[in-house]
C-alpha cells in the first residue's frame, strides 16, 4: 500500500474490499465504469454487496457484457435492484465514485496484479464525478442498444470462428450468410464491442472473456 495525503494506491482486490468495505456499506449513491464485469469483482466473498437495491446505483458498460450470456444475467440482476444501467461505445475510465465523497480507479494489469486508487480530495473527486457524468449523458440505455446490438450478439460465435481461421473476408462472408460489406461491418462492431484495435486483439480479448 502506499498513501499520500488524500490518496492511497492499494494492490490487488482483496486489500481494496478490505480497506473500502464500509465505504461500500454506508453508501447511498453509487456510480461504476467498467469496460467489462471482471474489473471490479463485486462478488468477491469478503466484499459488502455494493449491488442492493437501496440508493442510487448507476452502471455504465461497453458493449461486451451483452455478448456472454453470464454477464447478461448479471447485468439483469442489477437492473431488478433498481440500478440504472447503460451502455457506452466508446473507452471508459475504469472508476467506482460513491456518494460523490470518494472515487476509486482502477489501473491496469501489467504488473500482475491489478491496483487501485482511493481517492478522497474533494477536488480531484469531482472531476472524476464530472468525467462519469458526461460518458453516462452519452450513452444508451442498455434496453435500446441491446436491440440495437441484437444481430451481432446472435453473429459472433459464428464471427470469431471464421476470424480464429484467418480465412479471407470473402469466405468469411460466405460462412456466416453475409455480404462482404455487411460481415465487415459486423466484424468492426465486434470490435468496438470487444475494445479491441485489431481482429486479432478481438480474439485476444474475446479468449480472455471466454467466449471462444
Amino acid at each position: 500500500m502506499e498513501t499520500t495525503r488524500e490518496a492511497t494506491v492499494v494492490r490487488g482486490e482483496a486489500e481494496l474490499f478490505a480497506r473500502t468495505a464500509h465505504l461500500f456499506e454506508l453508501a447511498d449513491d453509487v456510480a461504476c465504469a467498467a469496460n467489462d464485469l471482471h474489473t471490479w469483482a463485486l462478488a468477491h466473498q469478503h466484499a459488502p454487496h455494493p449491488d442492493r437495491s437501496e440508493g442510487h446505483v448507476r452502471k455504465l458498460y461497453r458493449p461486451g457484457v451483452l455478448l456472454d450470456a453470464s454477464q447478461i444475467a448479471h447485468v439483469e440482476q442489477l437492473r431488478r435492484r433498481g440500478a440504472q444501467v447503460r451502455i457506452s461505445t466508446d473507452q471508459l475510465n475504469e472508476t467506482i465514485i460513491l456518494d460523490q465523497r470518494v472515487a476509486i480507479m482502477a489501473g491496469d494489469l501489467s504488473h500482475g496484479e491489478r491496483s487501485y486508487g482511493v481517492i478522497t480530495q474533494p477536488e480531484v473527486v469531482q472531476s472524476v464525478t464530472s468525467l462519469f457524468n458526461a460518458a453516462w449523458r452519452a450513452a444508451t440505455e442498455i434496453e435500446v442498444f441491446d436491440a440495437d446490438f441484437a444481430e451481432v450478439r446472435a453473429l459472433a460465435p459464428q464471427i470469431l470462428d471464421v476470424l480464429a481461421s484467418g480465412c479471407k473476408d470473402e469466405t468469411a462472408a460466405r460462412t456466416v450468410g453475409l455480404s462482404v460489406r455487411t460481415y465487415r461491418r459486423r466484424v468492426a462492431e465486434l470490435m468496438s464491442a470487444l475494445g479491441a484495435t485489431s481482429r486479432f486483439q478481438a480474439g485476444m480479448r474475446a479468449r480472455e472473456l471466454g467466449l471462444i
